[in-house]
């Protein structure tokens, strides 16, 4: 096979080009020229839908050895998978095929009923994943091509569809692939759904540096223990998994080489247990999203700093990713303005290049950057404006807290008020109010400290593992007690 080596498709087939085990699912395992052959099959199999070149293909699957296949055979046919959430519901799914104009919808067999639920809304032709054909053709791709297409996770509405060109995801895997350490020696394997950009995102850094593959379609502890034993030696995962584990006495792992996490920050007590159970692990924090990422870096080296005393640098996200140019727009007085970046792996950038990412943060003088949540979060309280990412990683820092978030409630007096929702460590025991109260305001000042507290045994969350602050209510009636 052949690619040129500004595109995604050429660093795979370059990547692969060797008898030596390339992907593994269970008793499952093909060689590197195997998974070509079998992309090529996938390739001839997507030519059949008739679709136009470049059409994106809405796909129902999960992390396998077939959607690698589909994946790798998508982007080097003209025909780029664009995969879905199969815990969406059939609804939203629709939706989404509306949005992207789609003719057809491939569906592996397991999720054959819940695909047929959606072209009975959609109108779209269902073609169910066989078992895919051998053919060793060459798959090429010019840079500007389509390699992919995710979807944002559409916590405020309908998911948004993010295209990957070659060139960009090509950039994205380089930069990636450094910060990661990826190497030809290295198993990667994760548990984040296929459709994320941390699970098909992350497994295309990963097959473009060359690594042995595996994976599971969602996390779960024993999931976790499958993946130890078979010696993965990197993965990517959220603290709230990290926490699970360790609550579960299954966080140890020998040979993990990087661990890395986003999405929120790891708790220094967190961070020294996991160093205690994987040790000479490479922690790793890439702050970033569908559109773009890694927009900034928390390294291996700073984790080690904030176990040595830095701790403040868990707050963070780190500092600009390699190549990476930052710049605060809109700052006001407390230097707080929505972060954009400018990179040659970013996907969705306006005509100067620049990624708009809707987080609001600030940039330190030391160049470590520090969030406040997203603008639409914003609590105006008194005139005062209080972002609740910056609240929540206070109250996470605590022992007793195991998830939280916050936002703002109506008030008469102020316009609104700060309140919190805590998922306690131990469900039997929260912590006092009073005690969180204290802790939280010898961090920040008196009108970001929550007023009301309320304990729920979870958060909810959409199926990208996002919080959904619109259905956090206050389960009081008026006349009721409140925490």
């Amino acid at each position: 096979m052949t690619g040129t080596q500004d595109t995604w498709t050429g660093l795979v087939n370059r990547a692969y080009d060797h008898a030596r085990p390339a992907v593994r699912f269970g008793d499952l395992t093909w060689t590197g020229r195997e998974l070509l052959d079998r992309a090529g099959g996938a390739a001839d199999w997507l030519d059949t839908l008739g679709l136009a070149p470049g059409t994106p293909v809405p796909a129902l699957v999960a992390t396998s050895a077939d959607a690698l296949a589909l994946v790798i055979g998508g982007a080097g046919s003209g025909h780029p998978l664009a995969p879905l959430g199969v815990r969406m519901t059939a609804p939203e799914i629709a939706a989404v095929l509306d949005a992207l104009d789609s003719q057809v919808l491939i569906a592996q067999c397991e999720f054959a009923e819940l695909a047929q639920q959606v072209v009975s809304l959609s109108g779209s032709r269902l073609h169910v994943v066989g078992e895919l054909p051998t053919h060793g053709r060459d798959l090429t791709a010019a840079p500007q091509q389509l390699a992919t297409v995710l979807h944002t996770s559409g916590t405020t509405g309908r998911p948004k569809p993010v295209p990957m060109t070659q060139a960009r995801l090509a950039a994205r895997a380089r930069v990636n692939g450094r910060l990661c350490a990826l190497d030809p020696d290295s198993f990667y394997g994760g548990s984040v759904p296929f459709h994320h950009i941390a699970g098909l995102g992350n497994i295309a850094v990963a097959l473009a540096a060359g690594a042995l593959i595996t994976g599971l379609p969602r996390f779960t502890v024993e999931g976790w223990t499958l993946l130890r034993d078979l010696g993965i030696t990197h993965t990517s995962m959220v603290p709230a998994m990290l926490e699970t584990l360790h609550a579960a006495g299954q966080a140890r792992h020998r040979t993990l080489r990087t661990l890395q996490y986003g999405g929120a920050p790891v708790r220094p007590d967190t961070l020294r247990r996991t160093y205690e159970a994987m040790p000479g692990v490479r922690m790793l924090n890439m702050f970033g999203q569908t559109e773009g990422s890694p927009i900034t870096v928390l390294t291996p080296e700073d984790h080690r700093e904030a176990v040595a005393g830095r701790a403040e640098l868990l707050r963070s996200v780190g500092r600009a990713a390699p190549g990476t140019e930052l710049r605060v727009h809109g700052a006001g007085p407390d230097g707080i303005g929505e972060i954009h970046a400018r990179a040659d792996h970013f996907f969705h950038v306006d005509p100067e290049g620049w990624l708009h990412s809707g987080d609001l943060g600030r940039v330190a003088a030391d160049g470590y950057v520090y969030l406040s949540g997203r603008g639409s979060d914003m609590i105006i309280r008194g005139g005062e404006n209080v972002h609740p990412l910056e609240v929540e990683t206070v109250l996470a820092a605590h022992p007793g807290v195991a998830d939280a978030a916050v936002t703002g409630a109506p008030d008469e007096r102020l316009g609104q008020t700060v309140v919190a929702f805590v998922v306690p460590s131990d469900p039997e025991a929260p912590p006092d109010p009073a005690e969180l109260r204290a802790h939280t305001r010898a961090r920040l000042s008196g009108y970001k400290v929550p007023v009301r507290w309320w304990f729920l045994s979870e958060l909810p969350r959409n199926p990208n593992g996002k919080v959904l602050r619109h259905r956090l209510r206050e389960p009081y009636e008026e006349g009721e007690s409140r925490a």
